[in-house]
């Protein structure tokens, strides 16, 4: 008995040695995150800035198509047509108000990426050692930074500004929201590979150069269909408008998407203040 009495104290000994050891693991844990209120990965946050416009576009095709197709096909020409433009299904009832609240959702989480961006470039490019490179960098970083918000604002516009309800403002925004985009993705891939003998490339920056060499080709795509069916009246000439319309818009989506891969471990917290008594 004694014998067994003997063999069991080194076990509780050991098992009140781990729970101490776990005790103050706790009380570390706690410590370290005391006053942390709210964490979100910056991945999550920029998937569902994502999903909202594309979810909301599938839906607005998929429900136009099947309830309203007579609505949507309707051209200027009144032509032959397959495919609706996005600006048709956007633009209809009830499909405008979805798509509105999905745009109005995702503007705050671009304003947001448009920023970490902007202090991203900043950051990498305050290694770059040559002064007129590192100058060019910091020009191109502001660019893209200014050339987000006015995307920003053309979407807006372009959303809340129907072609139904007023065709020519909505043209002309679009168009700002086409140019803007372009320009965007231009400099935001020449300040990835800028300065590489300093500082290592953009992960991303090819990527960004194929997106961006796609969107140019699906801009003059769109150019020309839609002068042959503005101009010309020819039957498809719109369908094949949309469909450069659609890969227009699906770059412009997978560009702005590829910050979780530029930016994978970052995170977002809100952090509660010191309180600390003012005088």
């Amino acid at each position: 008995m004694e014998n067994d009495a003997q063999s069991q104290l080194p076990q509780n000994s050991n098992l009140d040695h781990s729970n101490e050891k776990i005790n103050v693991n706790r009380t570390i844990k706690i410590l370290e995150y005391k006053g942390l209120l709210w964490t979100c990965a910056l991945r999550e946050i920029c998937l569902i800035a994502l999903w909202l416009p594309l979810g909301a576009l599938i839906f607005c095709y998929v429900t136009a198509s099947i309830f309203q197709s007579d609505d949507i096909h309707e051209t200027h020409c009144r032509v032959y047509n397959v495919v609706p433009s996005i600006s048709a299904i956007t633009g209809i009832s009830p499909q405008r108000y979805v798509w509105r609240i999905c745009i109005a959702y995702h503007l705050g989480p671009r304003l947001l990426i448009g920023s970490l961006y902007y202090n991203y470039h900043k950051e990498r490019t305050s290694h770059i050692t040559e002064e007129k490179v590192r100058n060019q960098a910091i020009k191109l970083g502001d660019a893209c930074y200014w050339l987000n918000l006015l995307e920003l604002f053309a979407l807006t516009g372009v959303t809340y500004v129907s072609n139904r309800e007023n065709y020519f403002v909505h043209e002309k925004i679009f168009i700002v929201f086409m140019v803007a985009s372009l320009l965007h993705m231009l400099c935001r891939a020449r300040v990835g590979s800028i300065g590489s003998e300093a500082v290592e490339p953009v992960r991303t920056n090819k990527l960004v150069w194929i997106l961006f060499y796609l969107a140019i080709a699906a801009t003059i795509g769109l150019i020309i269909f839609f002068l042959r069916h503005r101009l010309l009246c020819r039957p498809l000439a719109f369908t094949w408008f949309s469909i450069c319309e659609y890969i227009l818009a699906t770059t412009n989506m997978a560009f702005h998407a590829i910050v979780v891969r530029d930016l994978p471990l970052h995170q977002i917290q809100v952090v509660c203040p010191d309180r600390q008594k003012v005088n």
